[in-house]
């Protein structure tokens, strides 16, 4: 179906000349037409209603013309009265129209000089108020990948722009965090991944080098470098599950909790009863929370794991869940060593693991706690934990209750 000339005209004003014209440039333009059209509808009307008052009301209709006509001239007849008011009603007849004729031009003038005055009152207005942009363009322009810290930090009034150039300002704030946490965290994993890389790499050419090395030597080696990989190996899984839990796409239903905390204690009974641990749980009923359940069995897992490895035999590892008005819970407390209170603070973080040697020789990545304390967040709640040295530690993880309204 083909379209019409009426059609096509406001179509191609509007995809081709206007945009590529600037927007001040669109602005003036806008200013001037209305300034004009509104300019040219109100001098119409009076131009208007000056003719109508011209046309609908005569001198010869006015008390003081007919007054005059009336009026006897000594030595006229009425002939020459009546000649008189004819040419009076020609006379009045031609002034009109030239003043019509001269309001005409004037008008027209006063159109034309109007329309170029507002084309420069609108561009030096536009020019106002389309400036706050110029400057954020250029700011945007010199920000580089590698360089997030500069802000544009508009100022003035609090106004459509301040606000969009405030937005870009949080939005540089949130990208250069995003980005200096990926450069931290990118730096931690190679650092980590480097030490087994290494160890495996220097057993290796030790073996390779020596020509008297037998097999002994060679099983010696395997053994390092077997350990070396299932390090590698375990934290190459964290890291994909802590790669996982960043991405803002996972999908999040109503679910019960108290389901979830059963389940997985229950998984978790045999390792427990094989390293002498006892493992109870204390769980609630009817724990709505909105979440990922496969996400929260994870996090809940991470921290029995660490529970049952801290704990000694004949210990107990006690699992409770609860919640108050606004919040469920899910807490961990074990009988282990406890953590150093200068540690408190650090015990969330990525690649963190308390005794280093011993992390190592069990092939923990550091990981397990930041996912943790990732999936907590990614839920729109927090892990916190309380521990004591010598008498134990407890993990909680808090969640948003989910009321069915």
């Amino acid at each position: 179906m083909k379209a019409g000339p009426d059609e096509v005209r406001p179509s191609f004003l509007r995809n081709v000349l206007l945009p590529a014209a600037s927007i001040r440039f669109r602005l003036a333009l806008l200013h001037s037409i209305l300034l004009f059209g509104i300019a040219a509808v109100a001098i119409g009307a009076i131009y208007q209603n000056v003719s109508r008052v011209l046309d609908d009301e005569p001198m010869s209709r006015h008390a003081a013309f007919t007054e005059l006509v009336d009026t006897p001239i000594l030595g006229s007849s009425s002939t020459t009265q009546e000649d008189a008011a004819g040419g009076l009603q020609v006379f009045e007849e031609a002034v009109n129209s030239r003043a019509l004729r001269q309001l005409r031009i004037y008008s027209v003038v006063a159109l034309a000089v109007l329309f170029f005055a507002s084309l420069v009152i609108g561009w030096y207005v536009s020019g106002l108020v389309v400036h706050p942009i110029g400057r954020i363009t250029a700011v945007v322009r010199r920000i580089q990948g590698t360089d997030l810290s500069r802000r544009i930090g508009l100022g003035g009034p609090p106004d459509e722009f301040r606000e969009l150039a405030d937005t870009f300002d949080d939005m540089l704030d949130r990208l250069d965090a995003a980005f200096e946490m990926q450069r931290r965290f990118i730096q931690e994993a190679s650092h980590e991944l480097r030490n087994p890389l290494a160890v495996l790499r220097t057993n290796l050419d030790v073996v390779m080098d020596d020509p008297g090395s037998g097999p002994d030597d060679f099983r010696a080696a395997s053994e390092v470098a077997l350990r070396a990989t299932s390090r590698m190996s375990s934290m190459v899984d964290d890291l994909l599950l802590y790669a996982h839990h960043e991405r803002p796409d996972i999908h999040h239903d109503p679910i019960d909790l108290a389901s979830v905390v059963t389940e997985t204690v229950a998984d978790f009974a045999a390792a427990a009863g094989s390293a002498g641990v006892q493992l109870r749980a204390e769980v609630a009923e009817r724990l709505a929370v909105v979440g990922d359940p496969a996400a929260l069995r994870r996090g809940l897992a991470n921290l029995l794991s660490n529970s049952i490895r801290v704990s000694d035999p004949d210990s107990s590892v006690v699992v409770t869940a609860g919640h108050d008005n606004e919040k469920v819970w899910i807490s961990v407390r074990d009988e282990g060593p406890g953590i150093d209170p200068d540690d408190i603070d650090r015990v969330f973080q990525r690649f963190w693991r308390g005794d280093l040697s011993s992390a190592r020789e069990h092939g923990r990545s550091g990981l397990g706690l930041a996912i943790v304390r990732q999936i907590a967040e990614g839920h729109g709640g927090q892990a916190t934990v309380r521990s004591t040295v010598g008498v134990g530690s407890t993990f909680t993880i808090w969640l948003p209750r989910y009321v069915d309204r």
